[in-house]
């Protein structure tokens, strides 16, 4: 099932949270999450943290373009599909660790 931007959005500010993670399996989150980093913005999340993983595109291209293609969207952080939990766990528990001080 896909999930809107809003719905994205609307949960996050309901949960006061400070990342969105983006999981998605279609490999067409290139066209589905631009403008994502914006609603968060006009919904006061403007410092909210944005990590995506999974299956990002449809075909093979080099992952630093891939990556580089959803940075410049907005996401702070971009996994390949082999990506395990315990990385983006440590992650966030760093990124929010920084920012906290």
């Amino acid at each position: 099932m896909q999930v809107s931007q809003e719905e994205y959005v609307n949960a996050a500010v309901e949960a006061k949270a400070d990342a969105i993670m983006v999981s998605s399996l279609s490999g067409h989150a290139q066209i589905l999450t631009p403008g994502l980093r914006d609603k968060c913005t006009e919904s006061g999340l403007s410092n909210i943290l944005l990590y995506i993983g999974g299956q990002l595109v449809i075909g093979r291209e080099p992952w630093e373009k891939t990556e580089a293609t959803f940075k410049n969207i907005g996401f702070n952080r971009v996994y390949p599909s082999n990506t395990m939990p315990r990385q983006v766990i440590a992650d966030l528990e760093a990124d929010l660790s920084s920012r906290r001080g």
